[in-house]
């Protein structure tokens, strides 16, 4: 049974889609079954696989409306074996209106999800950079939730915002809703804030942070305009080898999981302030 992770971030820029392309092909290319789905009306992670708009008709706007269920409407073997893809279009956004008068609207996407998680080892979910009802859909369906930090200062002040949204989802449409790690993006070895920001995440999450950093990569940034996940647009970048590693870091914690092995959890003070521990500079 396929364990769902949830990738977003309310502030926008920290690398949540590119995290959702590049480590569900790297699991793909572990051979394990996955399923991207691309819930953020951009639609970049259904181009960043090189899903061309207009090669499919339904898309996860007709899943969350009920029109469609993932079997038929997934593509399959998306440039690997083992990746099957759930396309987006701009047309998502408007799901946003027409589910406020739905019944059950925080639920459409978690059964049309269970349907299918036999099928796979790994549904991963590119969520919007927003807290709305596609949102909240895409974390009910989720049993865990990873969250990309770009390494600078921002991003550390919008976590106490994100837990605070983490503690809602708990208390009110999905209780076992989890955190299945926090991913250091943008990561730049030569700064002084990049270094500070990992040590302040560390010392908040503990080992809820991945040992992997994603660094900054002209090749992760130019993959995109391919329709490339990293490792088939240079498979020898340190982008590439950073998701491939963080892939076997997740499969590895998925493994201690399912032993009963437990990690420590981030504080449950969702209003807990999360800050710089020194003014740091390059």
């Amino acid at each position: 049974m396929a364990r769902v992770i949830a990738i977003a971030n309310q502030k926008g820029g920290v690398g949540k889609t590119t995290t959702a392309v590049n480590l569900a092909a790297s699991l793909a290319v572990a051979e394990r079954r996955t399923l991207l789905i691309d819930g953020d009306p951009q639609g970049n992670a259904t181009s960043g696989v090189g899903v061309e708009r207009g090669s499919f008709e339904r898309t996860t706007y007709d899943i969350l409306l009920g029109e469609a269920d993932i079997r038929s409407t997934r593509m399959r073997e998306v440039q690997f074996r083992h990746l099957d893809v759930l396309p987006a279009t701009p047309d998502l956004a408007g799901a946003e209106v027409e589910l406020v008068d739905a019944p059950e609207r925080e639920h459409r996407m978690r059964r049309a999800v269970n349907a299918v998680r036999d099928d796979y080892d790994f549904i991963l979910i590119d969520c919007p950079p927003s807290l709305g009802l596609i949102t909240l859909n895409m974390l009910a369906a989720a049993d865990a939730l990873l969250i990309p930090l770009q390494c600078e200062y921002y991003a550390l002040e919008g976590l106490s915002q994100l837990l605070n949204t983490v503690h809602l989802i708990q208390h009110g449409v999905n209780p076992t809703l989890g955190i299945a790690g926090v991913l250091l993006t943008m990561y730049d070895a030569r700064l002084n804030l990049s270094r500070q920001v990992a040590t302040d995440a560390r010392e908040y999450f503990g080992s809820q942070v991945f040992e992997t950093v994603v660094p900054r990569n002209v090749r992760l940034a130019e993959a995109p305009s391919f329709g490339k996940p990293i490792v088939l647009y240079d498979v020898q970048s340190i982008g590439a080898q950073a998701y491939m590693a963080i892939a076997d870091e997740l499969i590895a914690r998925e493994k201690d999981a399912a032993k009963g092995i437990d990690r420590p959890s981030a504080p449950d003070d969702g209003e807990a302030a999360v800050t710089l521990g020194t003014e740091a500079s390059t």
